[in-house]
């Protein structure tokens, strides 16, 4: 048999040309393969085959774990870090305006935004009822802010801080073979945050702001 018989009308690769594939050692691909983790066929001399189907297959689940992987160490690392940033929040001079009932409403307000940001994140595409709900949240903050007489520029620092802290989480979990991942971990991180922020500018803007 060769390289390229063709078993059932399937294409199938060498140990090489399926490492190449995969983008590893071919020692690396033969002790996948002994252990059982990705299916392969012996010819008669001995030689490991693999499906063409099958390394798809298989480099699918790796970027899926690769995937879960990095979205996990982000959760736990950005949960702690916004949980800081939402406490730091209630010491600072302006929150003095806020009686008790409004400090609650932020905090349910920011817990409820990173419950959704974590969410949005580990969705695939789009997510368009949490971008909606992300939208009203910025609205309700805006809302809020305006009715105590606080400027735009004091909303707005609290949720750049809030970025600030879920980029930063990003940041520390960032890995080299992981780059895809990290970079569409930025992406939604960024397009959610701008709705919200957007969504607070928006109310500033309207005529006849309460």
């Amino acid at each position: 048999m060769t390289d390229h018989d063709q078993p059932g009308g399937k294409p199938w690769l060498s140990l090489s040309e399926a490492a190449q594939q995969l983008g590893v050692h071919p020692i690396t691909l033969r002790r996948w393969a002994d252990a059982g983790e990705i299916g392969h066929m012996l010819t008669a001399g001995g030689h490991r085959r693999f499906a063409v189907q099958e390394i798809r297959r298989f480099a699918a689940e790796r970027q899926r774990n690769a995937s879960t992987h990095i979205e996990q160490a982000w959760v736990d690392t950005a949960t702690l870090r916004t949980q800081a940033v939402i406490h730091s929040h209630h010491t600072v001079p302006w929150m003095r305006v806020f009686d008790e009932r409004d400090r609650e409403l932020s905090r349910t307000l920011g817990r409820r935004l990173m419950a959704i940001v974590l969410q949005y994140v580990s969705s695939g595409e789009g997510g368009d009822l949490l971008l909606d709900e992300a939208r009203a949240i910025g609205e309700k903050y805006a809302l809020s802010a305006i009715g105590h007489g606080l400027p735009i520029s004091t909303v707005l620092e609290t949720t750049m801080s809030f970025r600030d802290a879920l980029l930063d989480s990003a940041m520390l979990v960032a890995g080299g073979d992981t780059v895809r991942d990290n970079a569409r971990l930025l992406r939604r991180i960024n397009a959610l945050l701008n709705v919200v922020q957007l969504a607070v500018a928006h109310v500033y803007d309207a005529p006849g702001k309460p």
